[in-house]
């Protein structure tokens, strides 16, 4: 091949490559101008961020009401009455059993006799897994007690009794003071271990409710 048809050659490779340039330029620029297109779907699950759904929280009401029975001493026979009374709700087992308490602690509206010395106030309750209900009661319930085995008995159960009876998951109850284990709380009735309630130590009356004015005729 002389040199005249090595240029021919070159010179006709050069105008087919502009020639084939040209045609495809368009389709390449509206390419590099264009988006990148959608991930496969492997690719766009991996990309996106985990979504996760979760119920909201459900809150205490603190407008939302329950009805107790509180059981204290009955003033004209011998054992314990019930007392009905409103309540705040809790959705936590430990903190309504505490409230119980504490009205318990409060005494009752209806003409029932006090069980628990002034000055009583609960210190913590806590719920184990086999039902047994700790709460632990500051140094009043023991030393304002007012004496005698009888007084003592019914002091230990009216917080028993009230506790197990509106509380079902509850079978027994472990009571403390200051939070520490004692024998018992005036040197009458064993508390050292938890206790079942004793409904036989209620009086056969129907519930009082608590006291609460009446529009006058």
């Amino acid at each position: 091949m002389t040199q005249r048809q090595a240029d021919v050659l070159t010179a006709l490779g050069l105008v087919g490559l502009v020639a084939t340039v040209g045609l495809t330029a368009p389709r390449w620029s509206a390419l590099l101008r264009s988006p990148a297109g959608p991930p496969e779907p492997e690719e766009a699950a991996a990309a996106e961020p985990a979504t996760t759904v979760s119920e909201p929280a459900t809150a205490a009401d603190p407008a939302r009401r329950i009805s107790v029975r509180l059981y204290f001493e009955a003033a004209d026979r011998d054992g314990l009455l019930p007392e009905e009374r409103d309540i705040a709700f809790s959705q936590d087992l430990a903190q309504q059993i505490r409230t119980v308490v504490e009205e318990l602690a409060k005494g009752p509206t209806s003409g029932l006799v006090a069980t628990l010395p002034a000055g009583t106030r609960v210190n913590e309750v806590f719920v184990q897994a086999r039902g047994i209900a700790c709460v632990s009661l500051s140094g009043e319930i023991a030393s304002g007690l007012p004496g005698g085995s009888r007084a003592e008995l019914l002091t230990v159960y009216s917080i028993v009794n009230t506790i197990v009876t509106n509380f079902p998951a509850v079978s027994r109850v472990q009571l403390m003071v200051n939070d520490q284990l004692t024998s018992s709380l005036a040197g009458h009735v064993d508390v050292s271990r938890a206790l079942p309630p004793d409904m036989t130590l209620v009086a056969l009356d129907a519930p009082a409710r608590a006291s609460s004015p009446q529009p006058k005729p």
